[in-house]
């Protein structure tokens, strides 16, 4: 993967517009989601990514124009908590629990800026790629039932940016149970 000035220095080569504070974020973000993924991975520990960078990565692979950014990384995760906790720590991961959230910290600050929040459920994962690297991500008729139960403002802006990109598609609508289908109009009409 480029690093970000990389990244710029071959936009301005080829005379392309760059949102920087959009890029630069982006590029945070997926620092820490490619360290997360690479110390879980290494431990044979199972993992996807879920909520607003799934929506992202998801978005950006069917319409890049709808892309929306998110503040952190948030995973799924079907181990042990002790077992992810050291994992985590030997790529520089601090563990903190949290308004009843597991986070892993990166760096020295205690912003979730730089973290990795840590969900146990489980989904079917997608393999998809993101700034060169393949993660494993939640697949859009998870996440979009994911957002719509959820369905606080940020859900509904990322169920905008899905729907704008195209991912919604008919056969994704009719597998929605009743309730999260009339969700998904109440978004739709006040698109």
């Amino acid at each position: 993967m480029p690093n970000f000035a990389q990244f710029l220095a071959n936009a301005a080569e080829k005379g392309e517009a760059v949102n920087i504070l959009f890029e630069e974020r982006l590029y945070d973000l997926v620092r820490v989601l490619h360290k997360i993924t690479e110390a879980l991975t290494s431990e044979g520990i199972p993992h996807e990514l879920i909520d607003g960078l799934a929506v992202l990565v998801h978005v950006e692979e069917a319409d890049p124009k709808h892309s929306t950014l998110t503040r952190d990384v948030d995973l799924i995760v079907r181990e042990d908590l002790e077992r992810i906790k050291l994992a985590a720590a030997k790529n520089g991961f601090r563990f903190r629990h949290t308004a009843g959230v597991g986070m892993l910290l990166y760096g020295e600050g205690d912003s979730a800026e730089n973290a990795a929040s840590c969900v146990q459920r489980q989904f079917r994962a997608e393999k998809k790629r993101i700034l060169g690297e393949e993660v494993l991500v939640i697949p859009v008729a998870d996440l979009l039932r994911m957002k719509l139960s959820a369905f606080r403002d940020k859900d509904r802006v990322h169920v905008r940016s899905m729907n704008a990109a195209g991912l919604i598609t008919a056969g994704v609508e009719e597998k929605l149970p009743g309730e999260l289908r009339v969700r998904l109009q109440q978004v739709r009409v006040t698109e």
